[in-house]
């Protein structure tokens, strides 16, 4: 009934405490967090425009094949002829796209061996399918499912960033290839996929990278560089070190490993990394 507790608290406590709060309140930003969450920002909306263009892509391929196997006929390549009018209205309509399209796994077609039905736009602006020989008889068979834009979504059931390489099945530019896989009744039956020219890119994302106060660079989950003003770690160059593939397969917050700063740039499968000052 209003008894004193006998304890006082002391009076420069309360002022310390109140000292602390104004401190926390008038603590200027971090540079550096302010200019990593642009170019994580910049990477997130670049990339999931053309993450769209292959979302689209792989929705369409599901419920083609869907449709097909309904009868309990398998698909042959004739099929997919029905994707085209998709693809050439993604060209259109993302200006980063450059090529597009569905890659199927060996097997899945019973009357050739593979398949990729893409289509690209050439340097004129003109919207073309890509044609390869991809009968393992001949010499100039293009064997497409040891590239990574292929065997990362095969292997870890998410999309993923491969590259940047130069793109010899396509269009013998400096590319990155985004991929995702397609699935049918749970059984990987191939990806979806698209392409984005590394000059594209890097002009996307090079101005905000240009503004942290250490050199930077991208990076996917195999450790290639897709873009850098770091000149130790060029673009194209492999990155040893962190497992990048773990930092994107866990929580999307900034990891310090060994001297590095990494932080996964939002959902997409890029690193953001940095020495630690």
């Amino acid at each position: 009934m209003g008894r004193s507790s006998g304890l006082a608290s002391p009076a420069g406590a309360v002022a310390d405490t109140a000292r602390a709060d104004v401190t926390t309140a008038h603590r200027a930003p971090d540079p550096f967090d302010e200019a990593a969450d642009e170019v994580v920002g910049r990477v997130r909306d670049t990339l999931e425009e053309v993450f769209a263009a292959v979302a689209e892509t792989g929705t369409d391929t599901a419920t083609l094949l869907a449709r097909v196997a309904g009868p309990g006929r398998a698909p042959v390549a004739a099929d997919l002829a029905a994707l085209r009018p998709g693809l050439r209205s993604r060209l259109a309509d993302h200006p980063l796209v450059s090529g597009v399209g569905f890659v199927a796994a060996p097997g899945l077609l019973t009357d050739v061996p593979g398949w990729l039905e893409w289509w690209q736009r050439g340097p004129d602006g003109a919207v073309r399918p890509l044609l390869l020989d991809l009968d393992p008889e001949h010499s100039a068979y293009s064997d497409y499912t040891h590239w990574d834009w292929y065997t990362l979504p095969r292997e870890t059931g998410h999309r993923a960033a491969a590259g940047p390489y130069v793109d010899y099945l396509c269009s013998d530019e400096y590319s990155l290839t985004l991929s995702a896989p397609v699935e049918l009744g749970g059984r990987f039956v191939g990806v979806a996929a698209a392409d984005v020219y590394l000059r594209h890119f890097e002009a996307a994302v090079l101005p905000v990278l240009q503004r942290l106060p250490a050199p930077a660079r991208l990076v996917n989950a195999r450790g290639r560089v897709a873009a850098s003003t770091d000149p130790g770690h060029l673009a194209g160059s492999l990155t040893k070190g962190p497992d990048f593939a773990a930092v994107l397969a866990g929580p999307p917050a900034e990891h310090r490993v060994d001297g590095l700063r990494l932080r996964p740039c939002g959902d997409t499968p890029l690193v953001l990394v940095t020495t630690d000052a």
